[in-house]
């Protein structure tokens, strides 16, 4: 391969790139896997972190940070009828009401899970063994999340029709092969609110509507939406939605799930009879109570919302005007306040992380509950992106921390980062050929 000269961290990069480049030819995947775990030796700067990344999870609020030792305090099992469960039921009914307050729905429609995917898992299998007898089909959108689209992969395993509804370039659903689809035969309808690498918002509303006319049942995974806009449940008329903990500014392994008054359910967890026989398994009281918390600090979400969206559009603006050959997904679409998914011709997606991360910046090529995978986003090629498009993505999502003066920095930061990588991509060229 010849000598690699130049300092430490560009030898580290070119061969990073070279690494990435034979394994899109399907060579040597196993030389990247360790290249992989050297990057992940390399000490981190002493800067502190600029955490961008806030759609694969949000920092835990100081707020809950320090209550968490007295919600700790309150350990006793919730379903005891002595003194020590009397604490723990209070926590669960005390954030039981607030989120059913935040979301305009009953307390008792909402049922505690272990997040997105068990809640996601839940209503399938359940629409499944209710009603998969009498209407067979399900149909999602072609840019749901992972847990979702593995669920209707074991429904067509079991005998389920399963539909796709496609999108556009923009992200935006295709209503007329929605509509088209929809039949008698349609037990349940699953569309995600907003997306969570493109940030593009569905009409959830209206989607809802047309599966009710038909006389299917409709669910939305709304994970990304809550905390980052307002979500009223009664107005959109969905029959379940899903929810969870870690994206709110709360800890991991807490999440809910909405089933409206009437709906046909049945638990996915045997156990006792926790959450009114609908969710076996004792509660996780600390999650819970923290998930709480994390809902009665959104009390100002329409005024950070508006300084996110504020603040995602300077950074597109300064990004499209000062890297020549980028581009914004779903730009002209209605998105998330803080999600901006970019292309950046000619820079590998994964390389251009790790560099940024050597910088002390934390973002994302896609989903990370999908990190790891070698294959571009599916939900970037199912947009109409090409493999090329798709492997020079990233993706920044701001949070209530991130400042103008971080985005700046982080712009100057990507600008050298894409500068020194189309560079050193035209060097690895040879490598490659060798």
């Amino acid at each position: 391969m010849g000598t690699l000269k130049g300092p430490a961290e560009n030898r580290t990069l070119v061969l990073l790139m070279t690494c990435n480049k034979l394994r899109k030819k399907s060579k040597l995947l196993c030389l990247f896997k360790i290249l992989g775990l050297w990057y992940t030796l390399i000490p981190m700067s002493k800067l502190d972190l600029v955490y961008l990344d806030h759609n694969a999870t949000t920092p835990v609020a100081p707020e809950i940070l320090a209550s968490l030792s007295s919600y700790a305090q309150a350990w006793g099992n919730p379903s005891s009828i002595h003194a020590g469960g009397r604490d723990p039921k209070q926590m669960l009914r005390e954030t039981r009401r607030d989120l059913a307050a935040h979301l305009n729905c009953s307390p008792l429609e909402l049922i505690f899970t272990s997040g997105g995917s068990e809640s996601n898992n839940t209503v399938l299998r359940a629409l499944w063994s209710k009603l998969g007898s009498q209407r067979n089909q399900f149909i999602c959108s072609t840019v749901e999340h992972p847990s979702l689209m593995k669920a209707m992969e074991w429904l067509a395993e079991q005998g389920a029709q399963v539909d796709f509804v496609p999108v556009d370039r923009k992200g935006q659903l295709d209503l007329e092969t929605y509509r088209s689809l929809l039949s008698e035969k349609t037990a349940l309808v699953s569309i995600m609110t907003a997306n969570n690498e493109t940030g593009t918002l569905f009409p959830i509303r209206e989607l809802a509507e047309m599966a009710h006319a038909v006389g299917a049942l409709f669910h939305t995974d709304a994970v990304q939406m809550l905390g980052k806009l307002p979500l009223d449940l009664k107005a959109l008329n969905v029959d379940y939605a899903s929810f969870s903990a870690h994206k709110v500014y709360s800890l991991k392994g807490t999440g809910a799930l909405y089933v409206k008054k009437n709906a046909p359910y049945e638990s996915l967890i045997r156990g006792g009879g926790q959450e009114r026989h609908r969710r076996g398994g004792t509660e996780n009281t600390l999650g819970i109570a923290a998930f709480g918390e994390a809902i009665r600090l959104l009390s100002g979400l329409s005024m950070e919302a508006s300084r996110l969206r504020e603040l995602r559009d300077y950074f597109e603006a300064r990004v499209l005007e000062e890297i020549p050959e980028s581009s914004v997904t779903a730009f002209e679409t209605e998105r998330l306040p803080g999600t901006s998914s970019l292309i950046l011709a000619g820079v590998d997606g994964e390389t251009m992380l790790m560099s940024l991360d050597l910088k002390g910046f934390a973002v994302s090529t896609g989903a990370a509950c999908s990190s790891g995978n070698p294959e571009p986003s599916p939900v970037l090629l199912a947009i109409g992106l090409s493999r090329g498009e798709a492997q020079n993505s990233l993706r920044v999502s701001f949070g209530r921390e991130n400042t103008r003066e971080q985005v700046d920095a982080f712009v100057e930061a990507l600008k050298s980062v894409v500068i020194r990588l189309r560079q050193i991509s035209k060097e690895t060229e040879g490598v490659c050929r060798a």
